[in-house]
């Protein structure tokens, strides 16, 4: 493996310190063209999914990339605004928004700026940036409260392997999750009573998750149970213990937003309105435009 060229240094220069935010990532338009690269992208993760090679570039490249671009492309249509992809702006105001919040406190020499995992604006440009502009110590930030493998790890994965190409590697940490820590949790709180302020509180809260397949549950996956600690966390914090929530089951997390809606339906007690709360990302994407409403 080739080395990079390093930018350019200034003997005497002071080191600065980069704040690299990761979210999942977007296509750069809602076309069949570009959700095709996106998805080839996404889906040959070896993160995402663990089928045999062999038998994964056959099913990608034969059957996904030539019928789903098209359904997803429709999908993403329905969500996206005149400046882009929400997620991408979303991302943007987040990093302004911390760059502004770090400024404000008197802390100087530090960089705030953002990449997705897939798509653009890519780590390997991004990291790029944050060392041309003299940051010799990195924060990864990855968007995502809970650790699993198929997510926070990937971006490790990405950011380290990056690392290899450099000559002088700059010093890297990283956040592995944030589900419960106390200000994200009150965070939550406050998105949620804001809603009942302005809607009413709902007869029942779900809380969603990003689906995980049952094997990879019983390889290790320990999603359920941080899942499970956000829960009991949200039960205290929004004072909604009348109605105990119950936390996704051991069997995976597959299609558990539909069992949980089939349960709510059969309760004697005929609730009519549920709030859907999704907490596996910062900012959320493609399952907005096929996500129950939260009402």
């Amino acid at each position: 493996m080739a080395l990079s060229k390093e930018p350019p240094y200034e003997h005497g220069a002071i080191s600065q310190i980069g704040v690299l935010l990761v979210n999942l990532g977007t296509p750069d338009a809602p076309t069949k063209t570009a959700l095709k690269k996106y998805l080839k992208e996404f889906l040959s993760d070896r993160r995402v999914v663990e089928i045999p090679r062999l038998v994964w570039w056959l099913i990608l490249n034969g059957i996904i990339l030539n019928l789903r671009p098209k359904k997803s492309a429709e999908k993403y249509a329905a969500i996206w605004t005149n400046e882009g992809s929400p997620l991408r702006i979303h991302t943007e105001q987040q990093t302004a928004l911390l760059q502004k919040r770090i400024e404000n406190s008197g802390h100087k020499g530090v960089m705030v700026t953002h990449a997705m995992r897939y798509g653009s604006p890519s780590i390997s440009e991004t990291l790029s940036k944050l060392r041309s502009n003299g940051c010799d110590r990195i924060l990864v930030l990855p968007l995502y409260p809970h650790y699993n493998s198929s997510t926070t790890a990937s971006i490790v994965d990405s950011v380290f392997s990056e690392l290899q190409t450099m000559r002088n590697i700059p010093e890297v940490r990283y956040v592995k999750h944030f589900h419960d820590h106390p200000l994200y949790i009150e965070a939550l709180a406050d998105r949620v009573q804001g809603y009942w302020g302005e809607n009413g509180k709902p007869d029942k809260l779900v809380l969603s998750y990003h689906g995980v397949p049952s094997f990879s549950l019983k390889k290790g996956t320990r999603i359920t149970a941080s899942a499970i600690k956000l829960v009991d966390s949200w039960q205290t914090n929004l004072e909604f213990r009348e109605s105990k929530s119950r936390p996704p089951s051991n069997r995976g997390l597959e299609k558990q937003n539909g069992y949980a809606l089939i349960r709510l339906k059969q309760c004697k007690n005929s609730e009519k309105i549920i709030q859907d709360e999704s907490t596996s990302f910062v900012r959320d994407l493609y399952p907005i435009a096929s996500r129950p409403s939260r009402k």
